[in-house]
């Protein structure tokens, strides 16, 4: 792997975390070997991700940082990491949304990426109940100015949560009088147990909420919420259609959801339950 001496820091990043998750720890010299980069920026990188509260330092290395099922990382701790994989996750989701349908997005930096990606569907209809997903679409008329096809946002109100998503009694209310064609749900933790969870209580209820009111629901979430559990679950994998994750995805974790949900890994061949094949994203 002497070639990652040009990997982005991001890639490289994401690789050690990888590494660190997948073995319960790595040490600095491995990391050099692995990546064929210098000492000094291993430990750079280590830093930023300790500093993100992915990792934790040790001497000579890192280790996980293993979270309670009720620890809730804020947006702007969640949205460094894996970039790359929440972009290719966002350009597969966003063919999935028809012009003029109406559709929602929950909270998360997923969702955040994909409603970037849905700015030039014309005619949609978004429900959200994310601060930040609606400043996309605010931020893109406002610098524009009103264009034709452009997106009507509806908002809901609520409680604001780490995430910078709304939930609660008025957020439940808003979803539970509405219904769309599409749900796009970014997610905590996704496990065959579990479902799908998050360690939030109440955004656990607005998204139960989310999930009865929609046609079809689509999860966008990369291969690290997998065998993820939060506080609460919300929704089994029985409920949800297709699920729209990256490549880091493990093989036996793909066939595992392939006998629930619809799987489309970005950038390699749509597949779905019972193991049929489909198009290409």
């Amino acid at each position: 792997m002497s070639e990652n001496q040009n990997l982005l820091a991001e890639q490289r990043r994401s690789l050690i975390l990888d590494e660190v998750r997948r073995r319960g720890g790595v040490r600095v010299n491995e990391l050099t070997r692995k990546l064929g980069v210098s000492d000094m920026t291993v430990r750079r990188d280590l830093d930023a991700l300790a500093r993100q509260g992915v990792l934790e330092k040790v001497h000579g290395g890192a280790v996980p940082v293993v979270e309670a099922s009720s620890h809730e990382p804020g947006f702007e701790a969640k949205s460094g990491l894996e970039l790359t994989a929440k972009e290719d996750i966002a350009r597969a989701a966003a063919t999935l949304a028809a012009p003029g349908t109406a559709i929602a997005l929950s909270g998360g930096t997923t969702t955040y990426a994909l409603a970037q990606r849905l700015l030039d569907v014309p005619d949609l209809t978004v429900v959200t109940n994310s601060v930040r997903v609606a400043d996309v679409f605010h931020v893109a008329q406002r610098s524009s100015g009103t264009r034709q096809g452009a997106a009507t946002v509806v908002l809901t109100g609520g409680v604001r949560t780490p995430s910078d998503s709304l939930v609660g009694p008025v957020a439940d209310q808003a979803v539970a009088a509405l219904h769309f064609d599409v749900l796009f749900l970014g997610v905590h933790g996704i496990s065959p147990e579990a479902g799908l969870s998050t360690p939030n209580l109440a955004e656990a209820e607005t998204n139960r909420r989310l999930v009865q009111s929609a046609r079809r629901v689509v999860v966008v979430a990369d291969h690290t919420k997998w065998g993820t559990v939060g506080l609460s679950s919300f929704a089994s994998l029985d409920q949800v259609d297709t699920l729209v994750t990256d490549a880091g995805l493990p093989v036996e974790a793909r066939a595992e959801i392939g006998e629930h949900v619809r799987l489309v890994v970005a950038g390699e061949p749509v597949s779905s339950g019972g193991g049929e094949s489909g198009t290409d994203i």
